[in-house]
Order: C-alpha cells, then structure tokens, then sequence
C-alpha cells in the first residue's frame, strides 16, 4: 500500500515560524519530532503547515527530517543564538528560471531598477517618491526616515534611546530595545525569505539593497517592519522583559496571523517588481519540471500549491 501524496500547504495558509533548539529533529511515523536526548521527551512539529523552522545552536537534524522538510515546502533556518545571525539555509523547490530572469531584468536595468525602487518606496510611506531621485538619493532619503521613525517609536513607548547599534556576534551586548528589534526583524526577515523562494524569487537580487544573501528579503521586509514588528519590538522592551527575545517570538507569532501578513506577502512582491512595466517572461519550452511537483489548485499565482 502507497503512501498518499504530500500536498505543499500555500503559504498564507500556515503558520509563520518555530524556534527549535537544544534537541535532535527527526521523522517518526511519518512525522516531524523533536527529542530531547537528555529526558527523552518528544515534541510534533506541524510541518507542512509552519512556513519556516528556525534552528538554533545546539540543534541537530536528520536526512529523513531535511527531506521531509523539503517536500512540504519548509524553509530550514540555521541561525545564531536568539536568531539573530545567519548560518545557512535551506531552498525547498528552488527558484523558478521564468522568475528569476524577470527578477534579474528588472534589477540589471537602471532605469527599471529605480521603478522598482519608487514602488518600493510608495507602499512603505505611503506617498509617492520623491521626482528625479537616483536609488542611492532615495537610499538616503528613506535612511534618515528610518531613524527618525525610531526615534518617534521610543518616545511613544517611553523607551531610552540612543540609535540601533548591536553586535550579531555578541547577543547581550546590546540594550534590551535593540535586543527585541533583533529578534522581531530576523523572524519577519525568515518568513519573507520563505515567500520569497516559494514565489519562485532570488533572496540575493535586492533593488534598494544589494550585494548581500539576503538583499531582496530586506527589500521586502522594509515595506512593511515599521507597521509590523519595529512598533511590537519596542512596546515588548518598555515592559522591561525578562526574556525578550522569547517574549518577542510569541508576539511576533501572533502578530503575523493577526495582520495576515503571510497572505498579503505574496501579493505585495508581484506588485512592487510589476512597477517595472515589462512583461515575465514565459518558461522555457525545454524546462526541466520542478523537483517538487506543483498539482493544480484554486490557489493564488505564485504559490508553491498552484
């Protein structure tokens, strides 16, 4: 008797994230566990439906839980301690060669670049860009805006500020305030990537930012951090956490399924690269088919189920 066919989840359907640390994953009954080698406890994990899995030091995974992961359409996150540094990543289906080569098009061409860019720059402020403003002008335009919007934040919150300033390799160095705006922009950062490749998109070819892993994801996430988790991140520091990066991961959590974040995600990506008027350009006739194979469904364009 066969196995029934794992059906990818559509990312606005899921839950956003787990942190996974101290413990081994693996696959038992066809399921994703996590052991706690030392008091033999287990714990299930959804995995079909949670976009990304964050792991964290201490942790180990199987081949069978890679694979399975992979099948489901879960981005595996290898971070630094409270999630805050980088390792690698995993690519569940790859990105899709139609896509990337408009994803490219559009950042290799200076002046589609740059309407890209106002687009950008339009949904985040909510007002047109500025006329005749190159990228690096509207780099810094949108820069000095950030800070000042910080600096807002904290009066309202009535948290001490002095600027963002922390050390990714040193998680305690910092203040409590730039502690919660860590972990609150690296679990907004994690399910933006996971939208990212599951729209079939590079995390590395960014507009505004550029030369980086992780540019695109940047790109996309500073659209909407100033409505989401930078306002969050300091309402959690001025009640003076005890653990705040704990306390920021359950409210971001809840956050994104409040907001509908993961269904609007999508939807926003398309819109801000259409900004650049040209048409995607269709699959090559000789394309290879995906190694996850995509079924027909009613859901949105762009999503890993259709």
């Amino acid at each position: 008797m066969g196995f029934i066919p794992l059906k990818p989840i559509p990312i606005k359907d899921r839950r956003s994230m787990v942190f996974v640390g101290m413990g081994r994953i693996d696959v038992r009954d066809g399921a994703f566990v996590v052991i706690d080698e030392v008091n033999g406890e287990r714990m299930h994990i959804p995995v079909g439906s949670v976009v990304c899995i964050m792991l964290e030091p201490g942790t180990r995974i199987s081949h069978a839980a890679v694979k399975l992961a992979a099948t489901t359409g879960t981005l595996l996150i290898w971070v630094g301690e409270a999630g805050v540094r980088l390792y690698s990543v995993g690519q569940p289906g790859g990105a899709r060669s139609d896509r990337l080569l408009y994803q490219a098009q559009l950042a290799l061409d200076p002046d589609l670049r740059l309407k890209v860019v106002r687009k950008m720059f339009e949904r985040r402020f909510g007002e047109p860009a500025p006329q005749r403003r190159s990228v690096e002008q509207l780099r810094g335009i949108e820069g000095a805006r950030v800070r000042n919007s910080y600096k807002i934040l904290a009066k309202q919150y009535g948290v001490e500020w002095h600027g963002r300033s922390y050390d990714p390799n040193d998680w305690d160095k910092g203040d409590v305030t730039n502690q919660c705006i860590s972990a609150a922009t690296s679990c907004l950062y994690g399910v933006t990537e996971a939208a990212i490749l599951a729209a079939g998109y590079a995390p590395a070819i960014g507009f505004i930012h550029s030369g980086k892993p992780l540019s695109f994801v940047y790109d996309i996430a500073d659209i909407v951090k100033f409505d989401t988790v930078v306002p969050l991140a300091f309402k959690v520091a001025a009640s003076s956490p005890a653990a705040p990066d704990r306390q920021v991961r359950l409210a971001c959590r809840e956050l994104f399924r409040t907001s509908k974040l993961l269904k609007n995600i999508i939807p926003m990506i398309e819109e801000v690269l259409a900004a650049g008027d040209i048409t995607p350009p269709e699959p090559p006739h000789d394309a290879q088919p995906p190694a996850i194979p995509e079924p027909k469904s009613i859901g949105d364009s762009g999503h890993r189920s259709g």
